[in-house]
């Protein structure tokens, strides 16, 4: 003879999956945020006019307001926010990187230029050769830059994915502006006047 089961264990059940499902869409609202975030920020980083803002603080205002402070960092996977912080950390340490070179090219050629104009002159001319490597630095920092950006958004497209695809939601409830054409996994679809991007579950499920 089947279990019968507990009318309050049901009730727990279906309460819980209730619980991890309203989680899960708000998880995905956040990555949602977080992808147009990035990609906005890349964009602009690769000299766009981007008209996008997002106001983190007031998201969390709005939780706490409703007694609660879920987001993807808090439940749906804490190791976002390490992987996050993370590629700050990498950003950072590239933009030092960048400007202690640009230092280090500077007091070289400002080395070779005094020591040419009180020593020998055609040294000073020498001076001048290091300053090409100004603009080489630039575009190397600027797209190691662009690739961290590009790794952290197809980071979370990768997430939206696996989070969309495990709770069955639609894709396109959790649709999102991106501002760059080199996502994989995303396509675009029309809503409203407007052109936006959503995950491609359609390759896989799990």
């Amino acid at each position: 003879m089947d279990e019968i089961r507990d009318s309050v264990e049901v009730a727990l059940e279906l309460d819980a999956k209730g619980v991890y499902s309203h989680i899960a869409e708000e998880s995905a609202e956040d990555i949602r945020r977080i992808i147009s975030s990035i990609d906005a920020e890349r964009a602009m980083k690769k000299g766009f006019k981007v008209y996008y803002k997002d106001d983190w603080d007031e998201l969390i205002r709005e939780r706490i307001k409703k007694g609660k402070r879920h987001t993807a960092f808090d439940f749906y996977n804490p190791a976002l926010l390490d992987i996050w912080e993370a590629k700050v950390k990498e950003l950072k340490n590239v933009k030092k990187t960048e400007y202690f070179l640009y230092a280090l090219i500077g007091a070289t050629s400002l080395s070779l230029i005094l020591t040419g104009l009180s020593l020998w002159w055609p040294m000073a001319l020498l001076g001048l050769t290091p300053l090409p490597l100004v603009v080489w630095v630039h575009d190397r920092a600027r797209e190691k830059r662009d690739l961290i950006y590009h790794q952290l958004a197809q980071f979370f497209i990768d997430e939206m994915r696996a989070l969309l695809t495990r709770h069955s939601l639609d894709p396109e409830k959790f649709s999102f502006k991106v501002f760059n054409d080199d996502y994989f996994e995303v396509k675009t679809v029309k809503k409203g006047p407007e052109t936006v991007a959503v995950v491609d579950i359609s390759h896989g499920k799990g």
